[in-house]
């Protein structure tokens, strides 16, 4: 059974320009399957390590100000503030007090400004 070769396969090379000079360049699957670029949503505020939440401080609804500490994340022995990044009001919080969470776990949410 003969394997029908992609496009890839076919015309392996792509032109790059950089600073006006053309280079002709080698483009592998994983470049072209890549995802694009997604900013963080600075709203959804995230665990940016596992660890155990030892204090949550806000709950739905409450107003809360600039670099104002909204919960303490225990990870690697140490405890990390998680602080508000602008005036807003909390819209929703995922944890409480004791919760492990892992990674890029949603902690709390923050209404848009």
């Amino acid at each position: 059974m003969k394997k029908e070769k992609t496009e890839i396969e076919e015309n392996p090379y792509s032109e790059l320009t950089i600073d006006s000079i053309d280079y002709q360049t080698l483009l592998t699957r994983k470049y072209t399957e890549k995802k694009p670029y997604k900013p963080k949503n600075p709203c959804m505020l995230m665990a940016f390590i596992p660890g155990t939440m030892t204090d949550v401080f806000v709950v739905k609804g409450q107003e809360v100000k600039e670099g104002e500490t909204l919960a303490i994340l225990e990870a690697m022995k140490m405890l990390n503030e998680i602080k508000a990044p602008f005036d807003t009001k909390v819209k929703e919080v995922y944890v409480a007090a004791g919760d492990r969470v892992i990674k890029n776990h949603v902690v709390i949410e923050l209404e848009e400004i």
